[in-house]
């Protein structure tokens, strides 16, 4: 028998600051995320190391108050582009019914320089339902799920990630 599509519901709020430059978005955070407790929350999602590596920095501690204040001293926003949905598992494929988060107090409070998506499906999805109102697109950025993991030993992955140095400085 196949699996069905579970409704899920975003669990948390964003993360951000008036300082925030760039805003980094998954698509919902993976039952695995969920059952930690935090965004990417998955042992094998390379994220928080990514992260570190391409800000030179020490990845936080795997609690939703250290990563919190790695991003907000790094300048970063981060949040997912749905609100809710009907997935399998952790598969972007299979969303349906998509309702993206109102990003508009980020917006608002914010000073947001780019927008980044990590993975196809974020991109895609805030750009047909956000980036209207957002006033602008969302910058495609692999991802760093374990799903991709073939991609994260690759040198132009670490590479494509740089790009959100350049907003981060003022």
């Amino acid at each position: 028998m196949k699996a069905k599509n579970t409704e899920a519901e975003h669990p948390w709020e964003a993360v951000y600051d008036k300082n925030s430059r760039i805003l980094i978005l998954g698509t919902m955070p993976s039952p695995k995320s969920r059952e930690a407790g935090f965004y990417y929350g998955n042992p094998k999602n390379v994220f928080w190391g990514t992260l570190a590596e391409v800000l030179g920095k020490n990845e936080p501690e795997r609690n939703m108050q250290a990563m919190k204040e790695f991003l907000l001293e790094s300048g970063i926003a981060l949040w997912d582009v749905l609100k809710s949905c009907e997935i399998k598992g952790a598969s972007d494929a299979h969303i349906r019914n998509p309702i993206p988060n109102d990003f508009s107090d980020i917006f608002k409070i914010a000073d947001i320089k780019r927008v980044f998506t990590t993975g196809k499906t974020a991109t895609r999805l805030f750009n047909k339902y956000c980036s209207e109102v957002a006033g602008m697109t969302a910058e495609y950025l692999p991802s760093t799920s374990p799903a991709n993991c073939g991609m994260h030993k690759k040198g132009d992955f670490i590479e494509t990630w740089k790009k959100i140095q350049k907003y981060l400085q003022d």
